[in-house]
């Protein structure tokens, strides 16, 4: 299990990093995924994306975190309940960093409610992170049915995000591999002491 684990982690980082070079230094890729935009989002809107991107909003999802840690912490699980906080703040925190050294601009046309860089994306950041955690502590015991949902929900909010012109396509690459690695990094850490 843990060789598997590094094994994602180089995966996700590296597939970050290459985003992040074609990103800052490629004109070309930049168009490409312009035009990839511009074909998944085109004439897409709607009411009903805007209220998925708020229940996925990051502040928000600090919040499910730290309610989710409570839990955790009532029924004596302290280091489940640090590593959550940690797994979602470590996340947070690269894409804050990451998003202030890309400077990339939100696509045109952007909905007038979001404000801020572009890459990563912050809802799908929250969103992984936030899957891949209850993935960890709950998939086995509500099997299938459970991670089909989560996944679901996951797809709804990348949806919602290229819907409302958020984010490019490698946004959205980029925070999912971003929650990937900060998820595998914590849980090699914290899943140790246990």
């Amino acid at each position: 299990m843990e060789k598997v684990n590094w094994i994602v982690v180089l995966f996700s980082a590296i597939l970050l990093l290459i985003l992040i070079c074609a990103i800052k230094y490629s004109r070309l890729f930049n168009l490409y995924d312009h035009i990839l935009h511009h074909k998944l989002v085109h004439k897409r809107d709607g009411f009903g994306w805007q209220i998925i991107a708020f229940l996925n909003d990051p502040k928000l999802m600090v919040i499910w975190a730290v309610l989710l840690a409570s839990v955790l912490l009532n029924n004596d699980e302290v280091i489940l309940a640090l590593w959550v906080l940690a797994t979602l703040g470590f996340a947070d925190a690269t894409g804050i960093v990451l998003k202030k050294y890309m400077h990339r601009q939100r696509p045109y046309k952007h909905s007038a409610l979001e404000n801020g860089y572009s890459f990563p994306s912050g809802h799908v950041l929250g969103a992984t992170t936030m899957g891949l955690i209850l993935i960890q502590l709950f998939g086995t015991k509500y099997g299938l049915g459970f991670i089909s949902l989560l996944i679901i929900i996951w797809m709804m909010v990348v949806i919602s995000r290229l819907s409302l012109k958020a984010h490019y396509p490698s946004d959205i690459i980029g925070a999912t591999s971003l929650a990937i690695c900060c998820f595998s990094i914590t849980t090699q850490i914290f899943m140790s002491a246990l």
